[in-house]
């Protein structure tokens, strides 16, 4: 695991429906591109308030899955949504696109444990 906390992420969801933890993985994968998407055609239009929203949405879902750093990042984007502030934007959403396809690739392995 890269980004997950593979423990407290079985912790929350041990009580869960398998069906719907696959779900809710499987939501986030597919949707994830798109997401990302968003956020960089934001950030290249300087739309804080797109940013603010996209990067808000990221995050509520991220934060389903115990994964600090991208959570993390996604929270600074939010915030400089936020603020309207340009500096570092880039370079965050780089560091975002790492640790979201961290992310995925965790969730990808932790998938077959739900089915």
């Amino acid at each position: 695991m890269k980004v997950i906390d593979r423990t407290s992420f079985l912790d929350t969801f041990h009580y869960f429906d398998k069906e719907i933890v696959v779900e809710i993985i499987d939501i986030f994968i597919n949707e994830y591109p798109d997401r990302m998407n968003a956020i960089k055609n934001d950030i290249e239009k300087l739309d804080f308030n797109a940013l603010k929203f996209d990067a808000h949405s990221i995050k509520g879902v991220i934060a389903n899955f115990v994964a600090a750093r991208p959570l993390h990042l996604a929270r600074e984007l939010e915030i400089k949504g936020s603020e309207k502030d340009a500096n570092d934007l880039h370079r965050i959403f780089a560091e975002l696109q790492i640790a979201g396809s961290d992310l995925v690739e965790d969730l990808k392995v932790l998938r077959p444990d739900f089915i």
